[in-house]
């Protein structure tokens, strides 16, 4: 099927004719609450870019080898006097860069300069409805991409980084000093198309991805260089929320939670309901022939992150995923974070492995491990692996993650460090040491917040003995908020 703009369901009128009431929130009211709690320095507000500096080595030294930048995305502007943003998933983009060299390391950020941070910033309010956000009249949408706020991921793009985000184009910025180019259109008649934040690698260099709206998606083929091979929209079984697929060598797969879109509402959340009796669904396409398709079922569970996919020789396909009980996080506990304040409703994910047979019969095994954002060696996208990388600690008193691990999945265990209550650890990603082939072969290179020092610092581990701790660390002059999503590029 060929896809259109006005064959999607996310288009200007939608969003124009949903903007509501405002909801109005004080951003002084909202700052002086996020004073009271320990945590509240990874929701923080930025005010402005951080020039480039350099980062002090704290602890260890830099491995041999490991030259490169990690790019990090994630919400860092919330609060304005004049209405505010109540959900995490809804401040302004800020694209960080961590870079490695010679044994130094340096940071600096900038807001991702998007029409909806234009609009906010000349009002000084959150007026642009969102995932949790309401937004208010204020609006000025004629597009997704009016209220794209390139807060999500990254993904290299030559000497450019994309910012992506959810419901709309990846905006470009340059690798070398993180301004903005604009937003990318892979295609005139397919201009402002979801393209979503995780886009997966195959062997060979190509690049997949989805966007959905409502009872369909478009699956995305880009060449090794960025540029499309080919789109096209394929029907759902059900209108589902998506925020992640994943893929095999020859499979693209979605996992259609029973987390489902009924009717048409900003923002986002309002028009989704839960429906564990539906179950979950995962739906296997033919990378080869998109119409070729298996459906298999699962017991209703509720996701944000899988990890990458591998089928074995008699056709069995497994995968990870960081599962819940419910989407009450992605509702309620979003909007705890923003205040500052509070405790998070529900459980914390824990990682299992689901695997689909070739009989048509599915199966998923907890592994009872609390862990999310999963992280795999990318030298083995698509292709048999044991190893997870993911963030750990995570306990419904204190929201966010305390520690990073690596979860065997041929052993049965996790092996993790846990730097305590004062450090709240985000996503690490894979960097292969040079010349390496196997699976531990690897670095783990990620940022965290330290609450106690008020500063961002950045951690190198070594995969075969993550409970050792940091090989090196370095520390940043400023304390940057929590991103969700990041890439490294060597």
């Amino acid at each position: 099927m060929t896809p259109s703009r006005r064959s999607f369901l996310m288009g200007a009128a939608a969003l124009s004719a949903a903007v509501a009431t405002p909801e109005m929130v004080r951003a002084a009211a909202a700052l002086d609450a996020a004073a009271g709690a320990d945590w509240a320095l990874a929701t923080r507000d930025v005010e402005g870019d951080t020039p480039r500096q350099a980062m002090r080595l704290i602890h260890g030294r830099a491995p041999r080898g490991l030259e490169g930048a990690l790019y990090r995305n994630g919400p860092a502007k919330f609060r304005r006097p004049g209405g505010s943003a109540t959900h995490w998933f809804d401040g302004d983009g800020m694209m960080r860069a961590f870079r490695i060299r010679d044994g130094q390391a340096t940071l600096e950020a900038r807001f991702a300069d998007t029409p909806k941070r234009r609009t906010e910033t000349e009002l000084d309010a959150v007026v642009t409805p969102g995932f949790g956000t309401r937004g208010d009249a204020r609006a000025r949408i004629g597009s997704n991409d009016d209220a794209n706020a390139a807060n999500t991921a990254v993904m290299a793009a030559g000497d450019k980084v994309w910012a992506l985000w959810e419901a709309g184009s990846p905006l470009a910025m340059e690798a070398s000093d993180l301004s903005t180019k604009g937003f990318v259109t892979l295609r005139d008649d397919l201009k402002g198309m979801p393209f979503q934040a995780h886009p997966r690698y195959a062997p060979d260099g190509t690049i997949w991805n989805v966007g959905t709206a409502g009872g369909q998606a478009v699956i995305w083929r880009l060449n090794p260089d960025r540029s499309l091979n080919d789109a096209q929209v394929v029907p759902l079984p059900r209108a589902s929320y998506m925020h992640d697929f994943t893929a095999t060598d020859r499979h693209l797969i979605l996992v259609l939670q029973p987390w489902v879109f009924e009717g048409h509402a900003m923002p986002v959340v309002s028009a989704l309901h839960w429906r564990p009796e539906m179950g979950t669904q995962i739906l296997v396409l033919d990378k080869a022939d998109l119409s070729q398709r298996r459906l298999y079922d699962l017991p209703a569970f509720f996701h944000f992150h899988l990890g990458d996919a591998w089928a074995e020789r008699d056709g069995t396909i497994r995968f990870d995923v960081a599962a819940s009980s419910d989407p009450r996080f992605a509702v309620d506990g979003a909007r705890v974070l923003v205040d500052g304040r509070g405790v998070v409703p529900g459980d914390p994910a824990r990682l299992a492995l689901v695997t689909l047979h070739p009989d048509g019969r599915a199966e998923m095994v907890s592994s009872e491990v609390v862990g999310e954002f999963p992280k795999a060696d990318p030298r083995r996208a698509g292709l048999k692996r044991r190893l997870t990388a993911h963030t750990w600690g995570e306990t419904r008193g204190r929201p966010l993650p305390t520690g990073l691990a690596v979860h065997d999945w041929d052993k049965g265990r996790s092996n993790a460090f846990e730097f305590g209550v004062h450090q709240v650890v985000e996503e690490a990603v894979f960097v292969p040491k040079p010349g390496a082939v196997a699976e531990d072969q690897a670095w783990l290179v990620g940022p965290s917040v330290n609450l106690k020092d008020g500063r961002t610092e950045l951690h190198v581990f070594d995969v075969a003995r993550i409970s050792d701790g940091p090989v090196a660390t370095w520390q940043a002059e400023v304390a940057l908020p929590a991103g969700f999503h990041g890439a490294w590029i060597g």
